[in-house]
């Protein structure tokens, strides 16, 4: 009989056309219920996926990592493989690992690396419309970089989550953020040990208002203390974010 093994799974996929990456009780398209379909068709087990965190319906990931237990006889330099020959073309398992029994993907991640695209042409560039926001108004870039300084360090970001989540401890430590300006575009990068349901939607949503000029930097800090959701920016599309690494 072969031992059980925990893997460890390094997953891109576009999110356009899936519900999010987690499975729901409706029959809606999602990466885990793909994971799982395939992962069947493998090894005949009803696998326990465990992610290192949800991501939004649209959103999309290139780093995002998944473990779990199996009884399975493949090889593990050969899971790859083997996975990708039974996943749809938009979820892609770049890495395969065998890990300690003890791994968790969520538990033991400390820190998560996000980006988010703006597209600054006039009209959206169609080879980067599914994974960028168009948005080609003036922007003061030097405001943004201020505005997004504020949001380094360890702060109760209360005010930047959306409605609808159950969690409680809404402290969070940003350990990176970076605001690079290329040309016709400008890529945000965030760094932290955790974020909130919609928080980096919500972040660039507010950073994009002070852009424009129609806030001052420094309400990046009110609300940080103040903890208002309604005093923020509006959220961001979800097509421009992307679960770029997770730490360990």
């Amino acid at each position: 009989m072969s031992k059980m093994k925990n893997l460890k799974f390094t997953i891109a996929y576009d999110g356009t056309d899936f519900c999010g990456y987690q499975r729901q009780g409706q029959g809606e398209r999602t990466v885990q219920g793909e994971l799982e379909k395939a992962l069947f068709k493998l090894t005949g087990e009803v696998p326990k996926l465990i992610a290192s965190g949800r991501t939004d319906a649209g959103t999309h990931a290139k780093g995002q990592v998944i473990n779990c237990v199996t009884n399975s006889r493949i090889p593990t330099e050969r899971w790859p493989v083997a996975f990708n020959t039974c996943l749809p073309p938009d979820v892609v398992v770049w890495k395969a690992e065998e890990v300690s029994p003890e791994f968790h993907a969520r538990y033991w991640a400390k820190s998560k690396t996000y980006q988010y695209l703006i597209d600054r042409r006039r009209w959206p560039d169609i080879f980067l419309r599914r994974f960028s926001y168009n948005f080609p108004q003036q922007l003061q870039v030097e405001a943004i970089q201020q505005a997004a300084s504020f949001l380094l360090g360890t702060h109760d970001f209360k005010g930047f989550m959306a409605a609808g989540s159950s969690v409680i401890n809404t402290i969070r430590s940003i350990y990176r953020v970076e605001v690079e300006e290329m040309e016709n575009q400008l890529l945000f990068i965030f760094e932290g040990n955790g974020f909130l349901y919609k928080m980096v939607r919500n972040i660039v949503g507010t950073l994009l208002v002070i852009g424009e000029g129609r806030m001052q930097p420094t309400v990046i800090r009110e609300i940080l203390v103040n903890g208002k959701r309604e005093e923020a920016g509006p959220t961001a599309p979800p097509r421009g974010l992307t679960l770029m690494r997770v730490t360990y």
